[in-house]
């Protein structure tokens, strides 16, 4: 399972030449927490190129009400190219974790700018190449998964996010070495496509056996080698 995007971001893969160019197609937009910056089933056709901060990608369920994080996007990562480039209504819904900085671009702009840059067409591709088999992954763990080796997959990835990240580890303090990620168990359960009660249950069995400790909007990792080793499916 796999929630962070490419390693190499596509702003950040970028020549200084062709990001300026790409930053000169279009503008920079402020967005406050909570906003979307592309809302699932729009049909419209603008990129976006997150600079400053970070968002999810979600779209809802079959039952409608329930969310599905898909995604968590931060800076340099390039958002909406599938309706750029195919004219199709949006797939998913962006919306901002804390403010966010990006870079609003129109398809026909962005579009023409790939017809004549072929290394940057080729980063596009790549991404979308990495982003499908990274959905077939998730795809997969949901199919085949339990919700407790579907959590415990989800934490052990979040637990090595950067610090920068918005669900990234507290950096250890005094008395502390374990890894904390900063989550509610509603945005957990729209991590790994279950009902919050699902989640709570397993972290209940997380505490027990004194794997993780929680509290609010927090998850300590207390134990990450057999948390590892439940997300793989292992069992002593």
């Amino acid at each position: 399972m796999g929630l962070l995007g490419d390693e190499l971001a596509f702003g950040r893969a970028l020549t200084a030449p062709e990001h300026e160019s790409v930053m000169a197609l279009g503008r920079r937009k402020e967005y406050p927490a909570d906003a979307p910056l592309l809302t699932e089933g729009d049909r419209t056709g603008h990129v976006v190129i997150v600079l400053r901060g970070w968002v999810t990608v979600s779209l809802t369920t079959d039952r409608g009400a329930t969310r599905l994080i898909l995604g968590l996007r931060g800076p340099g990562e390039l958002l909406g190219e599938m309706a750029a480039l195919d004219n199709h209504p949006r797939s998913a819904t962006v919306r901002a974790l804390g403010a966010v900085e990006a870079a609003v671009i129109g398809g026909d702009a962005f579009r023409r700018f790939l017809a004549t840059h072929p290394r940057v067409s080729g980063l596009v591709i790549r991404q979308l190449t990495f982003r499908l088999r990274s959905a077939d992954q998730e795809r997969s763990a949901l199919a085949s998964l339990t919700v407790l080796q579907r959590l415990a997959s989800r934490l052990t990835e979040l637990s090595r996010v950067a610090p920068s990240g918005p669900y990234a580890p507290s950096a250890p303090g005094p008395g502390r070495a374990n890894a904390v990620v900063h989550l509610a168990q509603d945005e957990l359960a729209a991590t790994v496509g279950a009902t919050r009660e699902a989640v709570a249950k397993a972290l209940r069995l997380l505490r027990t056996q004194n794997v993780v400790r929680t509290g609010t909007r927090m998850v300590e990792i207390l134990d990450p080698a057999l948390l590892a080793l439940l997300a793989e499916g292992h069992r002593e």
